[in-house]
C-alpha cells in the first residue's frame, strides 16, 4: 500500500502523512514540484523524526510517477460518485491525493481509474488531505488486513 502527493503545497501534511507512514509501513510517493522546499527543515515539526524512518520517493513530474509506478491507482476526490467504505481494496493499491487548493488537474483524473470520494455533508469543500488519506488508508488496511503487528 502506497499514498502518492500530487504536488503537495503544504509542508505540514506532507510531514504529518511522511509520519503515518512510517508509522503503519506504508510507502509515500511525493510528485513534485512542491509548493514549499522539499527539507528535513520544513518537515521536522509535523514529522518528526520518524521521516528517516519513512519508505518515501520523490518524483521530478507526474509522468515520471506515472510511468514508473506498478500499482492500481486510486484518486481520492469529492467530485468522485463512489464512496471509499464501498471499494474492494487491494495490497498494493497506492492512493493519491491532489493539491490542498485544487486537486489534480483533469489530464490527471483521467488517467486514475478508480475515483473515490468520502461523503461529507453538501456544499463543504474537503477535509484536510493527511485526515482524508488516514480515513481511507484505515479502510484499505483494514480490508487487505495490512496493519503491522505489534
Amino acid at each position: 500500500m502506497r499514498i502518492a502527493l500530487y504536488q503537495p503545497e503544504i509542508p505540514q501534511n506532507t510531514g504529518t502523512l511522511l509520519r503515518l507512514g512510517a508509522c503503519l509501513n506504508v510507502g509515500i510517493d511525493i510528485i513534485e514540484p512542491c509548493g514549499f522546499v522539499f527539507s528535513n527543515q520544513r518537515l521536522q515539526r509535523s514529522g518528526m523524526d520518524y521521516i528517516q524512518e519513512c519508505d518515501y520517493h520523490r518524483y521530478p513530474s507526474w509522468s515520471d510517477f506515472y510511468y514508473n509506478r506498478q500499482t492500481r491507482l486510486i484518486l481520492l476526490t469529492p467530485t468522485a460518485h463512489t464512496p471509499y467504505y464501498e471499494f474492494a481494496f487491494q495490497s498494493d493499491d497506492t492512493l493519491l491525493l491532489g493539491r490542498e487548493s485544487d486537486g489534480v488537474p483533469e489530464e490527471v483524473a483521467v488517467l486514475c481509474p478508480y475515483l473515490l470520494q468520502i461523503p461529507m455533508i453538501p456544499k463543504r469543500r474537503s477535509i484536510n488531505i493527511a485526515l482524508a488519506a488516514s480515513m481511507v488508508l484505515g479502510e484499505a488496511l483494514r480490508q487487505t488486513k495490512g496493519f503491522p503487528h505489534a
